[in-house]
């Protein structure tokens, strides 16, 4: 892992309109030890994840907004009584609450929607690709962060990057080290990041840990890889461990971030576990997630789940 301005704390600039990128590079060298670490240390992708399942296909792309979800029972919300209805004798079942709505459609502040990229909770995965697939964050900025990579991916989203400056701080002031290791990602840097595992990894692999070009979170400046600066365990599932990844796990929604890769939910999301990746959706939609106890956007949402490409 190469590490550039490790305790570069300048402030917030513009970007570039062509900043070069080194996260493929950075991906292609972690290719022969992280994928296998990921192959070791991740259980074999079953048709969805032990003991969490796959909400049913939720609303229509647009706003959220209310909408039946298998989401809703999984998440504590009660689910309509029939069945006694059913038995001859038996009293009426009490009305329903109208709970069959998504756990988002009760998350304090304004809805958002989910497929404007310029959105905070645009949703992205292997079933909603970014429209347009090309789609440039207008407002790219490079966060006064201690970062770990340079070009291109210094830079996100003017919202997220303001999140990440308090949330690097907060984590300081903890004695925490957590560096920026991967921001921005243009359409034509994933298509080279992605290629690379492909020849390298095959694409069956590849799809499992790197998204395929106009499909990844990264070209929206919403997310960023983080890093502890040591570059140890970097981009593994052992990276959970380190002191970043730790306190990040814990504090990261009261900055507005979730994981959003977690452990044993790649039969949702698509993607196996990745501690190190953080994705910007807003303090209350955050907090609410963390309260709630749900761990995916896609369950949040009341989506689909999105484990393969259509």
């Amino acid at each position: 892992m190469c590490y550039n301005g490790g305790g570069e704390t300048t402030g917030r600039q513009e970007a570039a309109p062509d900043s070069p990128s080194r996260r493929a590079f950075t991906r292609l060298l972690l290719a022969g030890t992280g994928l296998a670490a990921l192959t070791a240390c991740t259980p074999a992708p079953p048709n969805t994840p032990s003991g969490t399942p796959g909400p049913t296909p939720g609303p229509a792309p647009g706003l959220a907004t209310a909408t039946p979800s298998a989401a809703a029972s999984a998440s504590g919300s009660p689910l309509p009584a029939s069945a006694a209805a059913a038995v001859p004798g038996a009293p009426a079942p009490a009305a329903a609450p109208p709970s069959a709505a998504p756990p988002s459609a009760a998350a304090p502040g304004p809805q958002h929607s989910l497929t404007d990229p310029t959105s905070p909770w645009v949703i992205v995965n292997k079933h909603r690709p970014l429209s347009p697939a090309t789609f440039v964050p207008p407002d790219l900025a490079r966060p006064a962060v201690r970062l770990a990579t340079s070009g291109e991916a210094a830079l996100l989203n003017s919202t997220t990057a303001a999140a990440a400056e308090k949330m690097f701080a907060a984590a300081a002031a903890d004695g925490v080290v957590i560096t920026l290791a991967s921001g921005y990602r243009s359409f034509a840097t994933q298509t080279a990041t992605y290629g690379n595992w492909v020849h390298t990894q095959g694409q069956a692999k590849a799809d499992t840990a790197s998204a395929r070009p106009g499909y990844s979170e990264h070209q929206t400046g919403w997310s960023f890889d983080i890093g502890d600066g040591s570059g140890a365990d970097a981009f593994t599932p052992q990276f959970k461990d380190r002191p970043a990844a730790v306190w990040a796990n814990a504090n990261a929604h009261r900055f507005g971030f979730v994981v959003r890769y977690p452990w044993m939910l790649h039969g949702i999301t698509g993607y196996y576990y990745e501690p190190w990746h953080l994705r910007f959706i807003g303090t209350a939609a955050a907090a609410d997630m963390a309260a709630r106890g749900i761990g995916t956007l896609e369950e949040y949402f009341g989506l689909e789940a999105a484990p393969d490409y259509l």
